[in-house]
């Protein structure tokens, strides 16, 4: 997680993703989800940057129903403010200014 936030906090959402992507498929079945959500936040502001608002938002938005059956927190995650913060920037799209976004 703090290497996922310091890549997020840097602006390297797609490296972010990278991260998030390795811990996702290493993970116990019950947590695949959520990680796999953390990530799909990662590389849906990885499309943002890269011009693919449409990509982004389908993507943040698979994201936040992702995030949402974890709606508890888990792992030091405010989950429900995290999917809200998501969920405004799928809705607010497009946007030019970084993207900043608090996994903890």
């Amino acid at each position: 997680m703090a290497e996922a936030q310091r890549l997020l906090d840097s602006d390297r959402p797609f490296h972010a993703h990278e991260v998030l992507e390795a811990v996702w498929k290493a993970s116990p079945e019950n947590e695949r989800e959520l990680w796999r959500g953390l990530a799909q936040v990662a590389v849906g502001i990885t499309h943002l940057r890269r011009g693919n608002p449409r990509g982004a938002q389908a993507l943040l938005s698979r994201a936040a129903d992702r995030l949402d059956e974890y709606a508890n927190g888990t792992h030091g995650i405010d989950l429900a403010r995290l999917t809200a913060d998501v969920r405004s920037l799928a809705e607010a799209l497009p946007l030019d200014a970084p993207v900043r976004l608090r996994l903890r």
